[in-house]
Protein backbone atom coordinates (compact mmCIF):
# COMPACT_ATOMS: atom_id res chain seq x y z
CA UNK A 1 0.00 0.00 0.00
CA UNK A 2 1.24 3.33 -0.84
CA UNK A 3 0.78 6.61 0.73
CA UNK A 4 -1.70 7.91 -1.72
CA UNK A 5 -3.80 4.58 -0.75
CA UNK A 6 -3.37 4.93 2.52
CA UNK A 7 -4.75 8.62 2.62
CA UNK A 8 -7.73 7.32 0.34
CA UNK A 9 -8.99 4.39 3.02
CA UNK A 10 -8.63 6.76 5.68
CA UNK A 11 -10.61 9.38 4.28
CA UNK A 12 -13.15 6.56 3.61
CA UNK A 13 -12.95 5.03 7.36
CA UNK A 14 -13.28 8.76 8.55
CA UNK A 15 -16.37 8.81 6.75
CA UNK A 16 -14.78 11.54 3.75
CA UNK A 17 -17.17 9.40 1.17
CA UNK A 18 -17.37 12.33 -1.79
CA UNK A 19 -14.22 13.60 -3.62
CA UNK A 20 -14.90 16.96 -5.99
CA UNK A 21 -11.36 16.62 -7.98
CA UNK A 22 -9.24 18.30 -10.39
CA UNK A 23 -5.91 16.35 -10.49
CA UNK A 24 -2.64 17.22 -12.41
CA UNK A 25 0.38 14.88 -12.60
CA UNK A 26 1.68 15.15 -9.18
CA UNK A 27 -1.91 13.73 -7.83
CA UNK A 28 -1.83 10.39 -10.08
CA UNK A 29 -1.24 8.18 -7.66
CA UNK A 30 -3.96 9.67 -5.74
CA UNK A 31 -5.93 9.26 -8.65
CA UNK A 32 -5.06 5.19 -8.93
CA UNK A 33 -5.75 4.77 -5.64
CA UNK A 34 -9.67 6.05 -5.98
CA UNK A 35 -9.25 2.99 -8.28
CA UNK A 36 -8.46 0.39 -5.64
CA UNK A 37 -10.20 1.56 -2.72
CA UNK A 38 -14.09 1.24 -3.00
CA UNK A 39 -16.46 3.75 -1.28
CA UNK A 40 -15.31 6.84 -2.36
CA UNK A 41 -17.78 8.86 -5.33
CA UNK A 42 -15.43 11.02 -7.20
CA UNK A 43 -16.90 14.38 -9.06
CA UNK A 44 -14.49 15.73 -11.61
CA UNK A 45 -14.90 19.59 -11.97
CA UNK A 46 -13.76 21.20 -15.12
CA UNK A 47 -12.00 24.67 -12.50
CA UNK A 48 -11.07 24.34 -9.43
CA UNK A 49 -13.61 26.93 -8.15
CA UNK A 50 -16.64 24.57 -9.02
CA UNK A 51 -14.53 21.89 -6.86
CA UNK A 52 -13.98 23.86 -3.61
CA UNK A 53 -18.32 25.18 -3.87
CA UNK A 54 -19.16 22.29 -4.34
CA UNK A 55 -17.69 21.24 -1.03
CA UNK A 56 -19.08 23.52 0.56
CA UNK A 57 -22.67 23.00 -0.67
CA UNK A 58 -21.98 19.57 0.25
CA UNK A 59 -21.09 20.23 4.05
CA UNK A 60 -24.22 22.61 4.00
CA UNK A 61 -26.10 19.87 2.86
CA UNK A 62 -24.97 16.58 4.61
CA UNK A 63 -23.83 18.16 7.47
CA UNK A 64 -19.89 16.36 7.38
CA UNK A 65 -17.18 17.39 5.08
CA UNK A 66 -16.03 15.91 1.32
CA UNK A 67 -12.57 16.05 0.09
CA UNK A 68 -11.03 17.75 -2.57
CA UNK A 69 -8.00 16.84 -4.90
CA UNK A 70 -6.46 20.10 -6.48
CA UNK A 71 -3.21 20.85 -8.76
CA UNK A 72 -0.08 22.34 -7.10
CA UNK A 73 -0.14 26.27 -5.93
CA UNK A 74 -1.88 27.12 -9.29
CA UNK A 75 -4.70 25.11 -8.86
CA UNK A 76 -5.13 25.87 -4.90
CA UNK A 77 -5.19 29.61 -6.16
CA UNK A 78 -7.92 29.08 -8.82
CA UNK A 79 -10.28 27.90 -6.00
CA UNK A 80 -9.57 29.89 -3.58
CA UNK A 81 -12.48 32.44 -3.79
CA UNK A 82 -15.24 29.55 -3.64
CA UNK A 83 -12.83 28.61 -0.06
CA UNK A 84 -13.22 31.91 1.49
CA UNK A 85 -17.46 31.58 1.12
CA UNK A 86 -17.03 28.26 2.54
CA UNK A 87 -14.82 29.72 5.73
CA UNK A 88 -16.91 32.42 6.06
CA UNK A 89 -19.93 29.96 6.17
CA UNK A 90 -17.78 27.90 8.54
CA UNK A 91 -18.21 24.60 5.95
CA UNK A 92 -15.74 21.81 7.21
CA UNK A 93 -13.35 20.35 3.77
CA UNK A 94 -10.63 18.49 3.70
CA UNK A 95 -8.68 20.39 1.24
CA UNK A 96 -5.77 18.22 -0.47
CA UNK A 97 -3.20 19.82 -2.52
CA UNK A 98 -0.61 17.75 -4.52
CA UNK A 99 2.92 19.53 -4.57
CA UNK A 100 6.16 17.94 -6.41
CA UNK A 101 8.40 15.31 -4.74
CA UNK A 102 10.15 16.23 -1.72
CA UNK A 103 13.73 16.13 -3.55
CA UNK A 104 12.34 18.15 -6.92
CA UNK A 105 11.19 21.06 -4.61
CA UNK A 106 14.69 22.65 -4.94
CA UNK A 107 14.52 22.38 -8.86
CA UNK A 108 12.18 25.63 -8.84
CA UNK A 109 10.45 23.83 -11.80
CA UNK A 110 7.14 26.17 -13.58
CA UNK A 111 4.88 24.54 -11.13
CA UNK A 112 6.96 25.55 -7.85
CA UNK A 113 5.03 27.84 -5.56
CA UNK A 114 4.61 28.30 -1.78
CA UNK A 115 1.00 26.68 -1.16
CA UNK A 116 1.08 26.47 2.58
CA UNK A 117 0.93 30.56 2.03
CA UNK A 118 -1.41 29.99 -0.45
CA UNK A 119 -3.46 27.73 2.00
CA UNK A 120 -3.36 29.34 4.93
CA UNK A 121 -5.67 33.03 4.79
CA UNK A 122 -8.74 30.18 4.16
CA UNK A 123 -7.41 27.05 6.21
CA UNK A 124 -7.87 26.82 9.78
CA UNK A 125 -5.87 24.04 9.39
CA UNK A 126 -2.43 23.36 7.55
CA UNK A 127 -0.23 20.45 7.44
CA UNK A 128 2.31 19.16 4.60
CA UNK A 129 2.94 15.57 4.81
CA UNK A 130 6.94 14.55 5.35
CA UNK A 131 7.12 11.41 4.45
CA UNK A 132 4.74 8.38 2.83
CA UNK A 133 4.48 6.93 6.84
CA UNK A 134 2.77 10.06 7.48
CA UNK A 135 0.31 10.46 5.20
CA UNK A 136 -2.14 8.38 7.02
CA UNK A 137 -2.26 10.11 10.27
CA UNK A 138 -2.07 13.66 8.71
CA UNK A 139 -5.02 12.85 6.72
CA UNK A 140 -7.04 11.55 9.98
CA UNK A 141 -5.98 14.86 11.47
CA UNK A 142 -7.52 16.91 8.59
CA UNK A 143 -10.41 15.01 8.93
CA UNK A 144 -10.65 15.85 13.03
CA UNK A 145 -9.86 19.29 11.52
CA UNK A 146 -12.74 19.80 9.37
CA UNK A 147 -15.54 18.56 11.42
CA UNK A 148 -14.50 20.13 14.43
CA UNK A 149 -17.85 23.21 15.75
CA UNK A 150 -17.81 25.08 13.72
CA UNK A 151 -16.59 23.48 10.40
CA UNK A 152 -13.23 24.11 9.07
CA UNK A 153 -11.11 24.35 6.22
CA UNK A 154 -8.38 21.63 6.39
CA UNK A 155 -5.89 21.64 3.91
CA UNK A 156 -3.34 18.46 3.51
CA UNK A 157 -0.48 18.83 1.25
CA UNK A 158 0.77 15.90 -0.38
CA UNK A 159 4.03 15.60 -1.93
CA UNK A 160 4.14 13.32 -4.83
CA UNK A 161 6.60 10.94 -3.65
CA UNK A 162 4.85 10.75 -0.22
CA UNK A 163 1.88 9.65 -2.45
CA UNK A 164 3.87 6.36 -4.37
CA UNK A 165 6.38 5.40 -1.69
CA UNK A 166 5.47 2.86 0.64
CA UNK A 167 3.26 3.70 3.77
CA UNK A 168 2.23 1.58 6.95
CA UNK A 169 -1.67 1.54 6.23
CA UNK A 170 -4.55 3.68 7.02
CA UNK A 171 -5.35 5.57 10.27
CA UNK A 172 -8.09 6.37 12.93
CA UNK A 173 -9.63 8.94 13.27
CA UNK A 174 -10.30 10.95 16.20
CA UNK A 175 -14.18 11.13 17.57
CA UNK A 176 -16.20 13.86 16.70
CA UNK A 177 -15.42 16.77 19.27
CA UNK A 178 -18.92 17.31 20.80
CA UNK A 179 -20.71 20.64 19.78
CA UNK A 180 -19.98 23.24 22.25
CA UNK A 181 -22.45 23.67 25.10
CA UNK A 182 -23.80 27.48 25.84
CA UNK A 183 -23.55 29.39 28.28
CA UNK A 184 -26.15 29.28 31.04
CA UNK A 185 -24.99 33.00 32.07
CA UNK A 186 -25.07 34.38 28.58
CA UNK A 187 -28.58 32.86 28.21
CA UNK A 188 -29.68 34.30 32.09
CA UNK A 189 -28.30 37.92 30.56
CA UNK A 190 -30.93 37.34 27.65
CA UNK A 191 -33.36 36.47 29.66
CA UNK A 192 -33.16 39.61 31.31
CA UNK A 193 -32.72 41.40 28.52
CA UNK A 194 -36.25 39.92 27.09
CA UNK A 195 -38.03 41.06 30.63
CA UNK A 196 -36.51 44.60 30.09
CA UNK A 197 -39.38 45.46 28.11
CA UNK A 198 -37.19 47.99 25.78
CA UNK A 199 -37.24 47.42 22.30
CA UNK A 200 -34.72 44.35 21.33
CA UNK A 201 -33.33 42.64 18.62
CA UNK A 202 -32.93 38.75 18.40
CA UNK A 203 -30.28 38.01 16.00
CA UNK A 204 -29.97 34.97 14.42
CA UNK A 205 -27.50 32.52 12.05
CA UNK A 206 -26.24 28.84 11.60
CA UNK A 207 -28.09 26.18 13.57
CA UNK A 208 -30.60 28.69 14.82
CA UNK A 209 -31.95 29.17 11.60
CA UNK A 210 -32.97 25.28 11.47
CA UNK A 211 -37.20 24.53 11.85
CA UNK A 212 -36.37 23.98 15.48
CA UNK A 213 -34.42 27.18 16.23
CA UNK A 214 -36.74 29.65 14.58
CA UNK A 215 -40.01 27.64 16.58
CA UNK A 216 -38.45 28.62 19.40
CA UNK A 217 -37.80 32.12 18.18
CA UNK A 218 -41.38 32.57 17.56
CA UNK A 219 -42.38 31.46 20.99
CA UNK A 220 -39.93 34.02 22.49
CA UNK A 221 -41.44 36.82 20.34
CA UNK A 222 -44.61 35.63 20.65
CA UNK A 223 -43.47 35.87 24.81
CA UNK A 224 -41.55 39.03 25.16
CA UNK A 225 -42.71 41.13 22.01
CA UNK A 226 -38.98 41.01 20.71
CA UNK A 227 -38.31 41.23 17.23
CA UNK A 228 -36.40 38.25 15.48
CA UNK A 229 -33.86 38.75 12.09
CA UNK A 230 -31.45 36.71 10.58
CA UNK A 231 -28.18 38.54 9.31
CA UNK A 232 -28.05 39.20 6.04
CA UNK A 233 -26.76 36.37 4.21
CA UNK A 234 -26.91 32.68 5.98
CA UNK A 235 -25.66 29.33 5.81
CA UNK A 236 -28.68 27.67 5.55
CA UNK A 237 -32.20 28.70 7.01
CA UNK A 238 -35.22 26.49 6.96
CA UNK A 239 -38.48 28.63 5.19
CA UNK A 240 -42.13 27.82 3.61
CA UNK A 241 -45.23 27.17 5.25
CA UNK A 242 -45.54 25.93 8.49
CA UNK A 243 -42.09 27.89 9.67
CA UNK A 244 -41.94 31.02 11.27
CA UNK A 245 -40.65 33.54 8.28
CA UNK A 246 -38.43 36.31 9.48
CA UNK A 247 -36.64 39.08 7.81
CA UNK A 248 -33.10 39.65 7.01
CA UNK A 249 -31.52 43.06 7.92
CA UNK A 250 -30.79 44.64 4.50
CA UNK A 251 -28.39 45.14 2.41
CA UNK A 252 -28.47 47.93 1.52
CA UNK A 253 -27.27 50.54 4.29
CA UNK A 254 -30.50 53.36 3.82
CA UNK A 255 -32.60 50.30 4.23
CA UNK A 256 -30.64 48.54 7.59
CA UNK A 257 -30.60 52.00 9.44
CA UNK A 258 -34.14 52.68 9.77
CA UNK A 259 -34.90 49.17 10.53
CA UNK A 260 -32.00 48.74 13.50
CA UNK A 261 -32.95 52.55 14.61
CA UNK A 262 -34.89 51.59 17.65
CA UNK A 263 -33.46 48.95 18.89
CA UNK A 264 -31.66 48.97 22.30
CA UNK A 265 -31.03 45.55 22.67
CA UNK A 266 -29.25 42.81 19.92
CA UNK A 267 -28.99 39.62 20.85
CA UNK A 268 -26.48 37.79 18.95
CA UNK A 269 -26.99 34.29 18.69
CA UNK A 270 -24.00 32.46 16.22
CA UNK A 271 -24.06 36.07 14.77
CA UNK A 272 -22.23 39.27 15.20
CA UNK A 273 -22.73 42.76 15.37
CA UNK A 274 -25.00 44.27 12.08
CA UNK A 275 -22.06 46.10 9.66
CA UNK A 276 -22.24 46.97 6.38
CA UNK A 277 -20.66 45.19 3.41
CA UNK A 278 -18.46 47.73 1.97
CA UNK A 279 -17.40 51.17 3.28
CA UNK A 280 -19.28 54.43 1.91
CA UNK A 281 -18.07 58.00 1.82
CA UNK A 282 -20.49 59.41 4.63
CA UNK A 283 -21.96 55.86 6.36
CA UNK A 284 -21.60 54.33 9.14
CA UNK A 285 -19.65 51.00 9.40
CA UNK A 286 -22.03 49.66 12.20
CA UNK A 287 -25.62 49.35 11.47
CA UNK A 288 -26.44 49.27 15.09
CA UNK A 289 -28.08 52.35 16.50
CA UNK A 290 -26.22 54.81 19.09
CA UNK A 291 -26.50 53.29 22.57
CA UNK A 292 -27.65 50.28 21.63
CA UNK A 293 -26.19 47.23 23.67
CA UNK A 294 -24.59 44.12 21.89
CA UNK A 295 -25.09 40.83 24.06
CA UNK A 296 -24.32 37.52 22.76
CA UNK A 297 -25.85 34.19 23.69
CA UNK A 298 -24.08 32.23 21.40
CA UNK A 299 -20.81 31.84 19.98
CA UNK A 300 -20.61 30.08 16.16
CA UNK A 301 -20.44 26.68 16.70
CA UNK A 302 -22.14 26.63 20.02
CA UNK A 303 -25.32 24.44 20.75
CA UNK A 304 -27.22 27.53 19.94
CA UNK A 305 -31.19 25.08 19.50
CA UNK A 306 -30.52 23.80 23.13
CA UNK A 307 -29.82 27.38 24.40
CA UNK A 308 -33.14 28.75 22.63
CA UNK A 309 -34.86 26.09 24.55
CA UNK A 310 -32.98 26.93 27.83
CA UNK A 311 -34.27 30.57 26.98
CA UNK A 312 -37.87 29.79 26.37
CA UNK A 313 -37.55 27.97 29.29
CA UNK A 314 -36.71 30.83 31.61
CA UNK A 315 -38.80 33.20 29.86
CA UNK A 316 -42.08 30.55 30.09
CA UNK A 317 -42.10 31.04 26.20
CA UNK A 318 -44.67 27.83 25.38
CA UNK A 319 -45.57 26.91 21.59
CA UNK A 320 -49.01 28.62 21.91
CA UNK A 321 -47.22 31.89 22.50
CA UNK A 322 -46.34 31.55 18.94
CA UNK A 323 -48.16 34.02 16.98
CA UNK A 324 -49.66 33.38 13.53
CA UNK A 325 -48.16 34.96 10.76
CA UNK A 326 -49.74 36.48 7.84
CA UNK A 327 -47.97 35.12 4.75
CA UNK A 328 -48.03 36.72 1.22
CA UNK A 329 -50.77 35.34 -1.07
CA UNK A 330 -49.46 33.40 -3.92
CA UNK A 331 -51.16 33.77 -7.15
CA UNK A 332 -49.69 32.85 -11.03
CA UNK A 333 -47.73 35.80 -12.13
CA UNK A 334 -49.01 37.11 -15.88
CA UNK A 335 -47.27 40.48 -17.91
CA UNK A 336 -43.72 41.72 -17.44
CA UNK A 337 -41.55 40.28 -15.97
CA UNK A 338 -40.80 41.93 -12.96
CA UNK A 339 -39.02 41.13 -9.64
CA UNK A 340 -41.95 40.96 -8.14
CA UNK A 341 -44.08 38.43 -10.85
CA UNK A 342 -40.58 36.39 -11.03
CA UNK A 343 -40.48 35.84 -6.97
CA UNK A 344 -44.42 34.85 -7.51
CA UNK A 345 -43.45 32.05 -10.09
CA UNK A 346 -40.65 30.97 -7.65
CA UNK A 347 -42.91 30.59 -5.05
CA UNK A 348 -45.78 28.77 -6.48
CA UNK A 349 -42.86 26.43 -8.38
CA UNK A 350 -40.38 25.71 -4.99
CA UNK A 351 -41.51 22.05 -4.44
CA UNK A 352 -41.79 19.85 -1.11
CA UNK A 353 -38.38 20.10 0.50
CA UNK A 354 -36.11 21.83 -2.05
CA UNK A 355 -32.85 23.18 -1.73
CA UNK A 356 -32.55 27.02 -2.80
CA UNK A 357 -29.27 28.41 -3.96
CA UNK A 358 -29.46 32.22 -3.95
CA UNK A 359 -27.12 34.58 -6.03
CA UNK A 360 -29.72 36.33 -7.50
CA UNK A 361 -28.26 39.51 -5.52
CA UNK A 362 -30.38 42.87 -7.29
CA UNK A 363 -33.03 40.52 -8.99
CA UNK A 364 -33.86 38.51 -5.52
CA UNK A 365 -33.74 40.79 -3.01
CA UNK A 366 -37.30 40.73 -2.63
CA UNK A 367 -37.93 37.40 -3.30
CA UNK A 368 -37.72 36.71 0.89
CA UNK A 369 -42.38 37.74 1.51
CA UNK A 370 -43.49 35.63 -1.37
CA UNK A 371 -41.44 32.63 -0.47
CA UNK A 372 -42.12 32.74 2.68
CA UNK A 373 -45.47 31.26 1.55
CA UNK A 374 -43.73 28.18 -0.52
CA UNK A 375 -43.46 25.05 0.54
CA UNK A 376 -41.03 24.05 3.49
CA UNK A 377 -37.13 24.25 1.75
CA UNK A 378 -33.83 25.19 2.52
CA UNK A 379 -32.43 28.61 1.47
CA UNK A 380 -28.49 28.97 1.02
CA UNK A 381 -26.49 32.06 0.57
CA UNK A 382 -23.50 33.63 -0.32
CA UNK A 383 -21.87 34.02 3.20
CA UNK A 384 -18.32 35.65 1.84
CA UNK A 385 -19.82 37.90 -0.51
CA UNK A 386 -17.03 36.47 -3.83
CA UNK A 387 -19.39 36.04 -6.89
CA UNK A 388 -19.68 32.72 -9.05
CA UNK A 389 -20.60 30.46 -5.49
CA UNK A 390 -24.06 29.64 -6.31
CA UNK A 391 -23.62 27.06 -9.24
CA UNK A 392 -20.98 24.80 -7.25
CA UNK A 393 -22.87 25.08 -4.21
CA UNK A 394 -25.78 23.89 -5.93
CA UNK A 395 -23.80 21.24 -7.39
CA UNK A 396 -22.88 20.22 -4.48
CA UNK A 397 -25.44 20.23 -2.79
CA UNK A 398 -27.77 17.91 -5.29
CA UNK A 399 -24.76 15.36 -4.58
CA UNK A 400 -25.44 15.62 -0.78
CA UNK A 401 -29.03 14.90 -1.46
CA UNK A 402 -29.99 13.38 -4.80
CA UNK A 403 -33.64 12.88 -3.28
CA UNK A 404 -34.55 16.69 -2.94
CA UNK A 405 -34.75 19.48 -6.22
CA UNK A 406 -32.03 21.71 -6.22
CA UNK A 407 -32.91 25.41 -7.81
CA UNK A 408 -30.38 28.00 -8.34
CA UNK A 409 -30.90 31.19 -8.75
CA UNK A 410 -28.22 33.89 -10.61
CA UNK A 411 -27.31 36.40 -12.50
CA UNK A 412 -25.91 36.50 -15.53
CA UNK A 413 -22.55 38.23 -14.64
CA UNK A 414 -21.98 35.53 -11.80
CA UNK A 415 -23.37 32.43 -13.44
CA UNK A 416 -20.26 33.45 -15.62
CA UNK A 417 -17.54 32.57 -12.87
CA UNK A 418 -18.54 29.23 -12.59
CA UNK A 419 -20.27 27.89 -15.88
CA UNK A 420 -18.35 24.59 -16.18
CA UNK A 421 -21.09 24.18 -12.97
CA UNK A 422 -23.16 22.82 -16.11
CA UNK A 423 -21.13 20.65 -17.06
CA UNK A 424 -21.08 18.57 -13.70
CA UNK A 425 -24.36 18.38 -13.45
CA UNK A 426 -24.55 16.97 -16.66
CA UNK A 427 -22.13 14.57 -16.21
CA UNK A 428 -23.42 13.22 -13.06
CA UNK A 429 -27.12 13.15 -13.54
CA UNK A 430 -27.88 15.99 -10.87
CA UNK A 431 -30.93 17.08 -10.10
CA UNK A 432 -30.39 20.93 -10.42
CA UNK A 433 -32.69 23.78 -12.01
CA UNK A 434 -30.72 26.80 -12.82
CA UNK A 435 -32.52 30.25 -13.11
CA UNK A 436 -30.27 32.65 -15.02
CA UNK A 437 -31.41 36.34 -14.48
CA UNK A 438 -30.23 38.00 -17.87
CA UNK A 439 -30.15 41.74 -17.67
CA UNK A 440 -27.26 42.10 -19.67
CA UNK A 441 -25.13 43.74 -16.58
CA UNK A 442 -23.14 43.76 -13.25
CA UNK A 443 -26.74 45.50 -12.03
CA UNK A 444 -24.78 45.01 -8.27
CA UNK A 445 -21.87 47.76 -9.50
CA UNK A 446 -24.36 50.26 -11.17
CA UNK A 447 -25.51 50.67 -8.10
CA UNK A 448 -22.65 50.34 -5.78
CA UNK A 449 -21.08 53.10 -8.30
CA UNK A 450 -23.79 55.47 -7.13
CA UNK A 451 -23.34 54.55 -3.29
CA UNK A 452 -19.41 55.43 -3.15
CA UNK A 453 -20.36 58.65 -4.77
CA UNK A 454 -18.29 57.82 -7.65
CA UNK A 455 -20.25 60.33 -9.95
CA UNK A 456 -21.98 59.59 -13.02
CA UNK A 457 -20.25 56.71 -15.22
CA UNK A 458 -18.78 57.58 -18.26
CA UNK A 459 -18.11 55.49 -21.73
CA UNK A 460 -15.52 53.87 -20.08
CA UNK A 461 -16.82 52.76 -16.69
CA UNK A 462 -20.04 51.62 -18.16
CA UNK A 463 -18.38 49.31 -20.30
CA UNK A 464 -16.52 47.61 -17.60
CA UNK A 465 -20.38 47.56 -15.83
CA UNK A 466 -22.05 46.41 -19.27
CA UNK A 467 -22.09 42.51 -20.52
CA UNK A 468 -23.94 43.04 -23.38
CA UNK A 469 -21.81 43.51 -26.24
CA UNK A 470 -21.75 40.53 -27.05
CA UNK A 471 -24.45 39.19 -25.86
CA UNK A 472 -24.46 36.33 -23.78
CA UNK A 473 -27.02 33.21 -25.18
CA UNK A 474 -27.35 31.04 -22.35
CA UNK A 475 -29.68 28.43 -24.09
CA UNK A 476 -26.60 27.73 -26.20
CA UNK A 477 -23.89 27.97 -23.27
CA UNK A 478 -25.90 25.18 -21.24
CA UNK A 479 -26.43 23.15 -23.86
CA UNK A 480 -23.12 23.11 -25.30
CA UNK A 481 -22.47 21.95 -21.31
CA UNK A 482 -24.81 19.43 -21.92
CA UNK A 483 -27.76 21.00 -19.93
CA UNK A 484 -31.39 21.52 -21.69
CA UNK A 485 -32.50 25.04 -21.47
CA UNK A 486 -34.96 27.40 -22.84
CA UNK A 487 -35.08 31.68 -22.51
CA UNK A 488 -38.50 33.20 -21.33
CA UNK A 489 -39.36 36.87 -21.87
CA UNK A 490 -42.84 36.93 -19.66
CA UNK A 491 -43.82 36.12 -16.39
CA UNK A 492 -46.31 33.44 -17.83
CA UNK A 493 -43.58 31.73 -19.84
CA UNK A 494 -41.63 31.45 -16.83
CA UNK A 495 -43.96 30.28 -14.32
CA UNK A 496 -45.08 27.87 -16.77
CA UNK A 497 -40.94 26.50 -17.86
CA UNK A 498 -40.12 26.70 -14.14
CA UNK A 499 -42.99 24.45 -12.89
CA UNK A 500 -42.17 21.91 -15.71
CA UNK A 501 -37.99 22.04 -14.92
CA UNK A 502 -38.94 21.09 -11.18
CA UNK A 503 -41.03 18.03 -12.30
CA UNK A 504 -38.37 16.58 -14.05
CA UNK A 505 -35.35 15.30 -13.00
CA UNK A 506 -31.50 16.00 -13.84
CA UNK A 507 -29.99 19.30 -14.88
CA UNK A 508 -31.92 22.11 -16.23
CA UNK A 509 -31.61 25.68 -17.57
CA UNK A 510 -34.36 28.56 -17.50
CA UNK A 511 -32.55 31.99 -19.15
CA UNK A 512 -34.77 34.97 -17.95
CA UNK A 513 -34.57 37.94 -19.96
CA UNK A 514 -34.82 41.18 -17.75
Amino acid sequence: MNGAESLVRTLVAGDVNVCFTNPGTSEMHFVAALDRVDGMRCVLGLFEGIVTGAADGYYRMAGKPASTLLHLGPGLANGLANLHNAKKAHSGIVNIVGQHATYHIEYNAPLTSDIEGLARPMSAWVRTSPDSKSIARDGAAAIAAARSHPGQIATLILPADTAWNEADGIAQVPEDSQRASYSPQAVDEAARVLRSGEQTLLLLTGKALTEEGLALAARIAGKTGCKVMGQTYNPRMARGRGRFSIDRIPYVIEQALPILKDFRHIVLVETNDPVAFFAYPNKPSLLKPEGCEVHRMCESGENSVAALHALADALGAKASDAKPQQLVELAKPTGALTHASIAQAIALAIPENAIVVDESITTGRGFFPPTAAAAPHDWLQNMGGSIGFSTPVATGAAVACPDRKVICMVGDGSAMYTLQSLWTQAREGLDVTTIVFANRTYQILKGEFAGVDAGEPGRKALDMLNIDNPTLDWVSLAKGMGVSAQSVTTAEDFSKSLTNAVREKGPRLIEVVM
